[in-house]
């Protein structure tokens, strides 16, 4: 990965920043130029409030390379509060305690490090929401 792509996609990764469209009000995530729903081209940049739950999830016991010092990880399909799916990797989390349905909150954590320049990625992954 490029250090210009990393900072394109500094706020989708950092604040969770997609697009409403404001045509139908559809929300989407990862940003898009077009609405898949209606078609209008007439989208404006969203800050998801970066909760929702899990609807479905797998560990990984293989990681592809760059992610070795990971495994095992789980890996969810997070659907959030405002409507969109998105693949996350979970974490601070039992991974014997996960569920479907199991509330989730964003956080920024250390997705890996790239070349030998030991460029170091930040995104978001999820934890479960603590009650209290």
């Amino acid at each position: 990965m490029s250090l210009a792509r990393h900072w394109r996609l500094q706020d989708e990764r950092y604040k969770l920043i997609g697009r409403e469209c404001t045509a139908c009000g559809q929300k989407l995530f990862p940003s898009r130029d077009i609405c898949p729903h209606c078609g209008s081209r007439d989208l404006k940049p969203y800050r998801f409030a970066g909760r929702g739950e899990i609807y479905s999830y797998s560990t990984t016991y293989q990681p592809p390379a760059g992610y070795e010092g990971f495994a095992p990880y789980t890996v969810a399909l997070i659907r959030l509060d405002e409507g969109p799916l998105l693949t996350a990797q979970l974490t601070d989390v039992d991974r014997e305690g996960v569920e479907i349905g199991q509330r989730v909150e964003m956080v920024t954590r250390k997705l890996r490090e790239y070349g030998p320049e030991g460029l170091i990625v930040y995104g978001y992954k999820f934890r479960p929401v603590v009650k209290g």
